[in-house]
C-alpha cells in the first residue's frame, strides 16, 4: 500500500476483519500528521483501494497519528485510540465510517511524572490498549528505552487509568518505540513486540503469563530477532528494515488476540528517504510467518 495522493508516507497502520472487510487506519504525512482509513475484502485489493483522509471528519483534524482500532465488546463500541501528542481516543459504532468518530477524549489530564523523569529527549507514543477478564492495560514508549503501563478496571474504561509504571526498560535504541502486546489464542500468555533500531530498524519480542507481569525474552535481540531484514525475505523494498505495524486478526475485541500458527504483519517500511524523517516515503507491506 502506497501513500495517498499528496502524502509522502502511509505508516503505523492498524487492521482488523469486521463485517466481510478488512480495515486499516493509518498515518499519513502531508505537511502535517494525520489519519487515513481504507477497506478491501480481499488483500489482492488492497494497493488499489482509496484512501479516505480522517480530516473530512471535523472532529478529527490537526495533529493525530498512530492509530489502533478494537471493538470493546462490554460497550458494544470500536475504539480509535491515537497520539495527539498525549493519548486520546474516540468513540464509533460503524468503524468504515470516518466520519462517525467522536470528538477526541485524552485518557490523562496532563504528562504523568514518571514520564517527564524518564523520557529524556523523547516523548510518550504509540498508545496500546489491551484488555483481561476484569482490567484494562495502556502500553506506550518514550523513544528511550522504556515501555510503560497504565491499568484501569474493565468496567471504568476508557476512564480511570492510574498512574504509569515502568513495564521493561533498555537502552535508548533497543526499546524504541511501536509496542504491540497480544494475547496468544489457545494459551494463559501473552506476546509483546517492540521495535528497535540496530542495522535498520527491527522487532524483539517477549512473553509474560500476565499483562501486569514479567516480560520473558523470546527473539529479542538483533542476531535472533521477531522480525528484522535478517530473517524476511520480499521486504528489499523496505531499505530501513522492518517497522511499526500491527499482526492481522480476525477477532477484533480488546482482547488483542492473534493465532500464532497463523501470524501475518501489517508493517510500514522505507521506500526513499526524503532528507528529514517526516519527509521519508513509507509505504506498508504484510509479513506472513512461516513455519
Amino acid at each position: 500500500m502506497t501513500p495517498p495522493s499528496g502524502a509522502a508516507s502511509i505508516k503505523d497502520p492498524t487492521v482488523l476483519f469486521h463485517d466481510g472487510k478488512w480495515h486499516v487506519y493509518a498515518t499519513q504525512y502531508a505537511g502535517g500528521y494525520n489519519m487515513t482509513y481504507l477497506n478491501f475484502t480481499d488483500w489482492n485489493q488492497a494497493g488499489a483501494a482509496p484512501k479516505t483522509n480522517l480530516s473530512t471528519n471535523p472532529n478529527l483534524t490537526g495533529y493525530k497519528c498512530a492509530p489502533q482500532l478494537f471493538y470493546f465488546a462490554p460497550q458494544r463500541l470500536w475504539y480509535l485510540v491515537y497520539q495527539t501528542q498525549p493519548p486520546a481516543y474516540s468513540t464509533s459504532t460503524n468503524p468504515s465510517d470516518v466520519r462517525s468518530w467522536s470528538a477526541p477524549r485524552r485518557f490523562f489530564s496532563s504528562e504523568p511524572a514518571i514520564v517527564t523523569a524518564n523520557k529524556g529527549s523523547g516523548t510518550w507514543i504509540d498508545f496500546w490498549v489491551i484488555c483481561d477478564d476484569a482490567s484494562c492495560y495502556l502500553f506506550f514508549s518514550d523513544d528511550n528505552g522504556h515501555l510503560y503501563r497504565s491499568k484501569t478496571s474493565k468496567s471504568s474504561f476508557p476512564n480511570g487509568f492510574g498512574a504509569p509504571v515502568i513495564a521493561l526498560s533498555d537502552s535508548r535504541f533497543a526499546l524504541f518505540e511501536a509496542a504491540n502486546v497480544y494475547k496468544m489464542k489457545g494459551t494463559d500468555k501473552y506476546l509483546l513486540i517492540h521495535e528497535a533500531i540496530g542495522d535498520g530498524r527491527y522487532f524483539r519480542s517477549w512473553t509474560a503469563d500476565r499483562l501486569d507481569g514479567a516480560w520473558t525474552p523470546l527473539a529479542a535481540t538483533q542476531a535472533n530477532p521477531f522480525a528484522s531484514k535478517s530473517n524476511v525475505t520480499g521486504a528489499g523494498w523496505s531499505n530501513d528494515g522492518i517497522s511499526h505495524g500491527e499482526m492481522l486478526r480476525d477477532n477484533p475485541d480488546e482482547t488483542m488476540t492473534i493465532d500464532t500458527c497463523n501470524m501475518r504483519y501489517l508493517f510500514q517500511g522505507r521506500t526513499r528517504a526524503g532528507g528529514t524523517y517526516d519527509l521519508n516515503e513509507y509505504s506498508l507491506g504484510v509479513l506472513t510467518a512461516v513455519p
